[in-house]
């Protein structure tokens, strides 16, 4: 391209949210560079004084840092090589994408930005975050699970790599630590990972309950992986956490001896979500925290006229298939007697797969009533309205 006009509008942007003090973040992806993997532009306070902080993480997985003015005029050409920017500010975010080749681009959500911006006055000035700022976590990295499962060394020191892992895990154990009030006060709690895969949560949550909170605990891992099986199991006997074990088995053959309190799913991909949901309501598990990934079921089978005004747009598809598929499974949780919420796992700013369905079981809960077949029925409908060519394999 020539003259990228969508990269100069967003330019363009991006100069007038920290003009206006209203900055939160912009995140540069799909470099040009391989060597690059991505780059996070923030303001920080650096010798008390507010600078744009460039943050490059390297395909190599590691991070450098580059300090500029505010008003630099390089900042356009800083920009220039990644294919992917998101802006977020407090006024709203936009997003600029290239084609695969190169040839196209397109800014998507700038002229409402614009508008925001231009009908707000300046902000009240934002404190930058100190650059060597910390945040008080649950875990502190010292923790010899930490070490065992390659997220942090010896000395607590949490790898550059897995920052991002280390706080997604630190802000899961915040979810559970609110959802531990509608777990038995007293006695075993038994908890399950399905899809488990590596199984970071499930090391978590067990040293949560059991170091932290003094519990004791009967937890198991699921996954098909047979190899990933094995390396969670011996990490488990080296860390000396008895009590958590892993089998490898397609969990709709898992079978529960006690009743369920809490079942786990983090990024279980596609459909994979609906079944452990499915298997969690069989289990009528006590509470149910899951992070779906790759809702692709709904977008190769999305039949809904009202909504081609969308779905004719292949990222707006996704977004609306992700959206309506996460929804429809709230529904459907809340039919089998669950109140439910939608939470972020993290921030958007970490990634836009952020999304946590917590449901929690209803004592009050009647399955033959009036209320029960009203939601049921709702939910239905939900999936009729999406999908008005619904085969019976569909996992919703």
């Amino acid at each position: 391209m020539e003259q990228n006009l969508p990269q100069t509008e967003l330019l363009s942007l991006l100069q007038l949210c920290i003009r206006k003090n209203c900055l939160i973040k912009l995140t540069a992806s799909k470099s040009k560079d391989p060597a690059v993997g991505k780059m996070v532009l923030s303001i920080r306070q650096i010798r008390k004084h507010p600078m744009l902080q460039l943050e490059y993480f390297g395909t190599d997985n590691k991070a450098t840092q580059k300090n500029i003015e505010t008003d630099d005029p390089a900042l356009g050409g800083l920009l220039q090589p990644f294919k992917q920017l998101n802006l977020m500010s407090t006024a709203g975010n936009c997003e600029y994408k290239e084609s695969r080749n190169g040839q196209t681009a397109s800014l998507i959500g700038g002229e409402k930005l614009r508008r925001a911006l231009a009908l707000s006055s300046a902000q009240p000035a934002r404190a930058p975050e100190e650059n060597n700022k910390k945040k008080s976590y649950l875990l502190s990295g010292k923790e010899p699970f930490l070490h065992a499962l390659g997220i942090a060394d010896a000395n607590g020191r949490v790898y550059d790599k897995k920052q991002a892992k280390f706080r997604q895990i630190n802000k899961f154990l915040e979810i559970v630590a609110d959802i531990e009030k509608f777990l038995p006060s007293e006695g075993v709690l038994h908890i399950w990972d399905l899809c488990c895969g590596k199984s970071y949560l499930s090391f978590a949550v067990y040293y949560y309950f059991t170091s932290l909170r003094g519990r004791s605990v009967e937890m198991t891992g699921v996954d098909l992986k047979e190899d990933v099986v094995l390396y969670c199991n011996q990490t488990a006997k080296d860390c000396g956490f008895e009590n958590l074990s892993f089998f490898a088995m397609d969990i709709r053959s898992c079978k529960a001896d006690a009743p369920v309190d809490l079942v786990l799913s983090l990024h279980a991909c596609d459909i994979a979500t609906d079944i452990v949901l499915d298997q969690a309501i069989l289990w009528q598990a006590r509470v149910i925290l899951s992070t779906p990934c790759c809702q692709h079921e709904l977008n190769r089978k999305l039949s809904c006229p009202p909504l081609d005004f969308i779905a004719r747009h292949s990222m707006l598809r996704q977004k609306l298939c992700e959206a309506a598929t996460d929804a429809v499974r709230l529904m459907k949780l809340e039919a089998h007697g669950y109140e439910v919420r939608d939470l972020e796992l993290i921030s958007p700013e970490e990634t836009p797969k952020n999304i946590l369905l917590r449901g929690i079981r209803r004592k009050d809960f009647n399955p033959a009533s009036p209320e029960a077949f009203r939601l049921l029925a709702e939910y239905e409908h939900a999936k009729r309205f999406l999908m008005q060519n619904m085969d019976e394999g569909s996992a919703l």
